[in-house]
């Protein structure tokens, strides 16, 4: 199975298609690929290099460009792990009463 991150080549081919409204075989025969190739990356059952992906983009006419992605808040991020610690131990703290038996609604009749 993948991951989140095994996802984004294959998102962003998908994206760099719709953004070309190009088929998958073309876009595959323009960056000298086979359409085969070009479906395995789309789908994530093959993780393409960089240098592919930026070969991809330039074939549907785009450019890749990558950046730093965005600081991580940690104050933002240990602030939430303290109020889900504390509502957990909330949780823990109400009162546990399993019922005997399952209580379902009251079915109406049904007219034949």
């Amino acid at each position: 199975m993948s991951s989140g991150h095994d996802q984004v080549a294959g998102q962003l081919l998908k994206e760099i298609r719709r953004a070309s409204g190009i088929s998958q075989a073309e876009l595959a025969r323009r960056a000298g690929l086979d359409a085969s190739v070009l479906s395995a990356y789309e789908h994530g059952r093959r993780q393409p290099a960089v240098g592919a992906l930026a070969r991809i983009a330039a074939a549907a006419g785009l450019e890749l460009c990558l950046a730093a992605a965005p600081a991580v808040d940690l104050a933002a991020s240990e602030h939430a792990g303290r109020v889900l610690s504390q509502v957990l131990d909330l949780a823990e703290a109400l009162p546990y009463r399993p019922r005997r038996e399952l209580e379902y609604p009251p079915f109406g009749r049904r007219a034949a």
